[in-house]
């Protein structure tokens, strides 16, 4: 076969994985394309992580994404890092190149960013602060997408301070950190608001802090979105706030890899949502 008859393949890596909704995403987007292509979950170990993907790339593999908990551990493997990815420490994106290199990138900044631009078309990021609450690798993602569209200053707050201390030291001076029992202070006057914690999904603790410093003009996002609408977004919307739910970020998130990967450039619209929450 030649090259241009192979069909592309791309799948996405995580342990477990059974939970994904890319699957779902990425088979709707190839079907209503045209692609002749395929996208797989794959449930891989971390002691397998390296030596299957090695392997991908030899048996017609073009790319993957990447979830928990091995969005760090990539970074080891691939021989070219995109800056986002070495600035935020996580990869969520792998392009597997003809010249045999792995490419690793980071999408997530970008899709939250583009979740917000579309669903809360008011959205200021430079109109005044952003609270951020978690301090892990989505969070990095969001802080360094923040910086980015111009947002003065980030506060910050994760229930281990060690975590959050170390995002400031990586990302400066725009990030202040609040101790967790403090979170619901930080809301002061914030006009992007941000769970990137697990709190609220469901299986989890209850998202509990107060929302009573929430500024009724703020726009307030959950990257959790099973529930869809979680107890923060209702309680946020019944102060005046603008929330977004979490389903967007990943759906933005994905369509980069998809372009690189089988092609057309997939819209990200309604259809493409309710074919996710139907999955």
């Amino acid at each position: 076969m030649t090259e241009l008859q192979k069909i592309p393949l791309a799948g996405v890596i995580g342990h477990p994985i059974a939970h994904s909704r890319s699957p779902a995403l990425h088979g709707y987007w190839l079907r209503r394309y045209g692609v002749k292509g395929h996208y797989i979950p794959m449930d891989v170990a971390p002691a397998d992580l390296e030596s299957t993907i090695r392997l991908l790339p030899k048996i017609g593999f073009v790319g993957l994404n990447v979830t928990i908990p091995h969005k760090e551990a990539i970074l080891k493997i691939a021989d070219v890092i995109s800056d986002r990815a070495a600035l935020i420490g996580a990869a969520n994106t792998l392009i597997f190149r003809k010249d045999g290199k792995i490419h690793a990138d980071n999408t997530d900044g970008a899709g939250f960013v583009a979740n917000l631009r579309q669903n809360a078309p008011g959205w200021n990021p430079a109109a005044g602060p952003a609270a951020v609450l978690g301090a892990g690798g989505a969070s990095r993602a969001v802080v360094a997408a923040l910086i980015e569209v111009g947002a003065p200053e980030i506060r910050i707050a994760n229930r281990s301070r060690a975590r959050a201390d170390a995002l400031r030291a990586d990302f400066g001076a725009k990030v202040s950190v609040y101790e967790w029992v403090q979170a619901a202070n930080m809301l002061e006057g914030a006009v992007s608001v941000i769970n990137t914690t697990s709190l609220g999904m469901a299986g989890k603790p209850d998202f509990r802090v107060p929302l009573d410093a929430l500024h009724p003009g703020a726009v307030v996002n959950d990257l959790v979105y099973n529930p869809l609408k979680t107890s923060f977004l209702i309680e946020a919307e019944s102060r005046g706030a603008t929330v977004v739910d979490g389903l967007g970020m990943l759906l933005h998130q994905a369509a980069p890899g998809f372009e690189r990967w089988f092609g057309p450039t997939p819209a990200v619209d309604e259809a493409t949502r309710q074919a996710v929450l139907g999955s």
